[in-house]
């Protein structure tokens, strides 16, 4: 009701004003007729004695299912015309192709109109295609070239490159002045291997403006017959008595010479309203000065205008209530204040402003990365803190109690190790997730973009894999309900102020219950990490997480991607490579320089053994994540302690834990070892050198 309010009190406000300036005068000499949706002014008209000359003639025709304006001496459909000397009209285009050809022109000689030179361009498209513009005296005897252009394709691509017409399927070309009669050349450039027989060429004159806004493709304009071009439009000298003496004393008119395609010239004269004056220059009093009714008109708009924006506000609450219960809001306040679910209280519910202007409107410039599941955005909260606010992708109504579920979940996570959420925003349109913001990038960047500051050595990598580790192991044995990551990858590792590790991106997680598998109907995760046996049965298990977490214990230890193309075939996964060296007892040959230098012979054949036994393609022979972490921390111990004697006495307790789990690992002897240490789990422990 208050939108239908605001727009009628616009509608009249625009009314008042129209008449103000003499527009809306119900007499002939003063009326602007209306064809469609086609304003006619004066000299312009459709009735006799409404229009200054034959040549302004206007025919509205009613057979077309909607009335449209045509110019009646050229037959050309008007689409628009300004009281500044231009009409636009819909011009025929010329085009050949195998199956036939059309190059019709409508001539404006002896007419009061010319094509507009700034207005419009000559275009050509089409592969191999040669187009001329050419000049004409009536009778073809004789032809001169005006201008033209060349437009040729590359092999497999006939289309013009979107909307850019760089000569590649489309190129273009200026007029010349006062030119108001020509016909086009098309010509090919002879059979090129690509061209196909089908191939259409067309040339044709268009309105540049709406040429570069509309026209993106070679398909657009072999729908078309006719396009936009402007025509630029003077009074002959001749006329100027029925204008001079009845026109407004607020108004200007200048006369000119104008010379013809066939060299005759003639004069003519255009008007204007002098300045701080509007309206139509070609009618009795038709320029009104610009203040008149000027205070009424503000105050009907500021009516319109609060009008409008009380309307507004209403529509944005109930577009955000409607988006709150569309994202499962109520739900997830229900599970929020239930006596069964223990938050943390720093987990909130964000309102959309408070969201939009953390991200100042969600720019571009605040992008910190984009994923399957969504955009992460670095935000700051009105207290300053500093925060990462992920926009997530439309999700599916059948899986907003499974959404809602996640985020009560990923609340209650506690861990120094896994990325806090803070809290979510269900009032737009897709649910925005609010976390902790990790400054220091990714594991991934931190192992394959050079840091002098911070390298990677080898006792921040094993840190990390440890932290990682401990980390899956919480999610998968210690929260309140087990969770899967389901996309362990160094991208969705994150470094802290201090490199510590978080895990990140539970976009893809599952709360399951005890001893349960999840089964999904879509395999999930990221190539090169992703673990053949879910990939075949599309069963997801923990130990799929303990398989992509293998790949990044390898991606540690070599400092390669988990899928290269520049490696062998038969190695191109990085789970491969590490296996099939092992066997060949080169491990050492593919191991990080850093790793070489800076880690002793029996903590790499150790973490690359566990690696082993995490890429096992039978994911029951896997350890678990408990297990892992507890190898890792017992190597730290290795790493800290000189004695390799007392650091095997520290571990002890692991050899007999593990010894079971573990024997059926391959014996594996490592080339390089000065010593030429064997490390066989079938007859003993990971740990025993």
């Amino acid at each position: 009701m208050g939108m239908t309010v605001g727009m009628v009190f616009l509608l009249w406000s625009m009314n008042v004003f129209i008449e103000a300036v003499g527009l809306g005068n119900s007499s002939c000499s003063g009326a602007a007729a209306v064809c469609g949706n086609v304003t006619i002014p004066y000299p312009f008209g459709i009735e006799p004695g409404c229009y200054i000359d034959d040549s302004f003639a206007i025919d509205c025709n009613n057979t077309l299912g909607s009335p449209k304006p045509f110019l009646r001496k050229l037959d050309l459909e008007v689409l628009d015309i300004s009281l500044e000397g231009t009409l636009r009209v819909n011009y025929p285009m010329s085009w050949w192709c195998p199956y036939g050809r059309s190059t019709l022109n409508v001539s404006l000689a002896s007419s009061p109109f010319v094509f507009s030179k700034l207005r419009n361009i000559f275009v050509a498209m089409g592969c191999a295609n040669v187009a001329y513009l050419l000049s004409s005296d009536g009778s073809n005897s004789s032809l001169s070239i005006y201008g033209g252009c060349m437009s040729v394709c590359e092999k497999d691509t006939i289309q013009s490159n979107g909307s850019s017409c760089n000569g590649i399927g489309c190129c273009k070309t200026t007029i010349p002045s006062d030119l108001d009669v020509f016909t086009t050349n098309i010509q090919s450039m002879g059979r090129a291997s690509f061209e196909r027989t089908e191939d259409c060429k067309y040339a044709f004159l268009v309105d540049q403006k709406w040429f570069e806004e509309n026209l993106t493709s070679h398909f657009e304009v072999q729908k078309m017959s006719h396009v936009p071009v402007v025509l630029n439009w003077e009074i002959n000298a001749n006329l100027s008595s029925l204008v001079m003496g009845s026109n407004s004393s607020h108004s200007t008119c200048q006369f000119a010479n104008r010379s013809s395609s066939l060299g005759n010239m003639s004069s003519t004269f255009t008007c204007s309203c002098d300045s701080g004056f509007e309206g139509n220059p070609y009618l009795v009093d038709g320029c009104q000065g610009i203040s008149t009714g000027i205070i009424g008109l503000l105050f009907l708009f500021i009516g319109g205008w609060w009008s409008y924006k009380v309307v507004k506000k209403r529509k944005n609450i109930k577009r955000k209530e409607k988006f709150f219960k569309q994202n499962g809001g109520l739900l997830l306040q229900q599970q929020l204040s239930s006596s069964e679910v223990t938050v943390e209280k720093t987990t909130k519910l964000f309102n959309s402003k408070d969201s939009e202007k953390a991200t100042d409107n969600f720019n571009v410039n605040r992008i910190l990365g984009q994923g399957g599941h969504g955009t992460v955005y670095k935000g700051m909260l009105i207290d300053g803190k500093i925060v990462a606010v992920k926009k997530s992708k439309v999700i599916d109504e059948g899986k907003l109690e499974d959404f809602i579920n996640e985020v009560v979940i990923l609340s209650q996570i506690n861990h120094r190790n896994v990325v806090k959420l803070l809290g979510c925003c269900l009032e737009t349109k897709v649910p925005l997730l609010v976390y902790e913001f990790i400054p220091n990038g990714t594991l991934s960047q931190y192992l394959y973009e050079q840091n002098e500051e911070f390298p990677a050595t080898w006792e921040m990598r094993l840190r990390i894999a440890t932290e990682v580790a401990g980390a899956l192991f919480y999610l998968h044995s210690a929260a309140s309900t087990p969770i899967y990551h389901r996309d362990i990858k160094t991208t969705n590792i994150l470094l802290d102020d201090k490199y510590r590790a978080k895990v990140a991106d539970f976009g893809t997680s599952r709360s399951i219950a005890v001893d349960q598998t999840h089964l999904t109907t879509v395999v999930q995760g990221t190539f090169g990490y992703l673990d053949p046996e879910y990939f075949q049965s599309s069963q997801f298990t923990e130990k799929s997480d303990v398989y992509s977490f293998g790949v990044v214990l390898v991606e540690l230890l070599t400092g390669e991607k988990p899928i290269s193309f520049t490696r062998a075939k038969e190695c191109r996964s990085l789970a491969t490579y590490l296996i099939h060296s092992m066997e060949e007892n080169n491990l050492f040959d593919i191991i990080d320089a850093r790793v070489m230098k800076d880690a002793k012979q029996e903590e790499i054949i150790a973490i690359a053994n566990l690696a082993k036994m995490c890429l096992n393609l039978n994911g029951k022979k896997r350890p678990t994540m408990k297990e892992v972490a507890m190898q890792l921390e017992a190597v730290q111990t290795l790493q800290k302690t000189p004695n390799v004697q007392q650091s095997c006495e520290e571990v002890e307790y692991v050899r007999t834990e593990m010894h079971e789990q573990w024997d059926d690992v391959s014996t594996s002897t490592m080339s390089g070892a000065d010593s030429g240490v064997a490390s066989s789990s079938r007859s003993r422990p990971l740990l025993s050198f």
